[in-house]
């Protein structure tokens, strides 16, 4: 039978032993908890140091391809405007042109690796516009079969429009801050509705002879 004593360990006798079912020691409790919030503390810091490294690292890749994009995007431009401007005057003045086609289409390429699917898309359209300009303008000799300025106007209006667009669709790629343009600056020559305005201080054409231009602009004050 066992016996029980107040304010004394609970002791069950048995005919082959006893069972001490003691409370434990307040000492051990006190270790085991000091142990499991040291463990705690050490898996969270170095939680946070793994997800603060993640963070740092996908942060300065994103700032790394947006540096990327800027550059292969403005040698897009820049190739675009250059021979733009290389054909257009060559046709005005009847003078020899030699264009660097491998560099445009090696702008093309690099602007195309780092573009995300919209932008990309929108180069794509932006090189089969600039396409139908080319069929007009580059297949016939400045020299002795130049083009006039109203098919240099008319031939470069689909890529007027593809370049608004392309212009476009990086600046939504940017960020939302950007808002979508009107209009363009520089690139695509010639007057067309995506351009600014026209307007008495625009500067004359390179087709129109000095004498003409004068007249114009002094027939306009």
């Amino acid at each position: 039978m066992a016996q029980v004593e107040w304010g004394r360990p609970i002791v069950i006798w048995y005919r082959s032993g006893f069972l001490n079912t003691s409370l434990p020691d307040c000492r051990v409790v006190d270790t085991v908890a000091v142990i499991i919030t040291t463990f705690g503390g050490a898996l969270s810091a170095t939680l946070g140091v793994l997800v603060g490294g993640v963070v740092t690292r996908r942060v300065q890749e994103r700032h790394w391809l947006r540096d990327k994009q800027l550059r292969a995007y403005e040698e897009l431009f820049s190739q675009y405007a250059r021979f733009m401007m290389a054909l257009r005057r060559a046709h005005l003045s009847r003078t020899p042109v030699d264009i660097d086609w491998g560099a445009w289409s090696v702008s093309l390429t690099s602007a195309s690796l780092v573009a995300p699917l919209g932008v990309a898309r929108a180069i794509d359209a932006f090189g089969r516009a600039i396409g139908v300009y080319l069929d007009a303008v580059s297949t016939r000799d400045p020299v002795v079969n130049p083009v006039d300025e109203d098919v240099l106007t008319e031939a470069s209006r689909p890529a007027a429009a593809a370049h608004l667009a392309l212009l476009n669709a990086i600046r939504r790629s940017m960020g939302r801050s950007l808002e979508d343009l009107p209009f363009y600056l520089g690139g695509t020559l010639g007057r067309h509705p995506e351009g600014r305005e026209s307007s008495p201080d625009d500067p004359p054409s390179l087709a129109t002879p000095d004498r003409v231009a004068s007249e114009r602009l002094n027939g306009a004050e």
